[in-house]
């Protein structure tokens, strides 16, 4: 076997007879949680400032290995069927969703060095590291069922996020209409009054924003209690969705099962 295709079969997700793949699996899934806990880490002025240098080299060691991970998958992505040509199927893998994430996971480190950055952006790249959280996608079971869910049932949940934007325009609407001469220091608005609508219609409420007027008031809880309705709608869309991909996934795992009986 070659090396370009033992490393192509190291770097996809590991079979359950190659331990160096799976072993593999594990690393990277170590560096990326890791990665998460030191940007997280990483705003605590007391921790940072203490160990200033574990972060530095911690960045280092995983820019170096993030980079090598991501040249490799590109190198040996002709080995996948949709990517065979060897320029333009490299080209459609880098344009893939997961290539853009291995590449936002390591662009923040390499962005300094080849531009001139105001401090506050930089501040706001290296931050972006967070985005090395969905490399997990790869590895975890529970990201692509997520993935797969909002995929199969994306029309759906576009009808209820449509339905969702609509009311918010209409009830920040009614409520500029009804409370602007009363508070107009506070509903000056439609755009304004919006901050109103997305507490309310999300049943959060927080308090800062409310209307003093009785006909306010009737519409405000009109619209709240509106809201449960509403927002219940795209939970049910993907609980319904976790249920289709987990019973699938049990059929699946029971027929492999019956299989393996019938071989012996």
């Amino acid at each position: 076997m070659s090396f370009k295709r033992r490393l192509f079969e190291t770097l996809e997700k590991g079979q359950g007879d190659d331990t160096l793949s799976r072993r593999f699996d594990i690393f990277i899934m170590t560096m990326i949680l890791l990665n998460v806990a030191a940007v997280i880490l990483e705003t605590v002025d007391s921790i940072h400032d203490g160990y200033p240098e574990v972060f530095n080299y911690f960045e280092y060691l995983s820019v170096f290995v993030f980079t090598l991970e991501y040249i490799g998958r590109v190198w040996t992505c002709t080995y996948i069927e949709k990517y065979r040509h060897p320029f333009w199927g490299r080209i459609r893998f880098i344009l893939s969703f997961m290539a853009i994430v291995d590449l936002l996971a390591i662009m923040p480190f390499y962005l300094p060095l080849l531009f001139s950055i105001d401090g506050r952006v930089l501040r706001i790249l290296r931050l972006f590291r967070i985005v090395r959280i969905f490399k997990m996608g790869r590895y975890s079971t529970a990201f692509n069922m997520i993935v797969r869910v909002v995929t199969k049932r994306r029309e759906e949940l576009l009808v209820t996020l449509t339905i969702v934007f609509v009311m918010l325009i209409l009830a920040s609407s009614l409520m500029y209409y009804v409370e602007n001469e009363a508070q107009p220091e506070v509903f000056r608005n439609i755009p304004e009054t919006m901050w109103w609508g997305v507490a309310t219609l999300t049943t959060v409420g927080y308090g800062d924003v409310y209307p003093i007027t009785g006909l306010g008031k009737l519409l405000g809880a009109f619209i709240a209690i509106l809201g449960v309705g509403i927002f219940a709608l795209p939970a049910g869309i993907i609980a319904s969705g976790f249920e289709f991909e987990i019973s699938q996934r049990i059929r699946e795992k029971e027929r492999k099962e019956i299989e393996e009986r019938e071989k012996n």
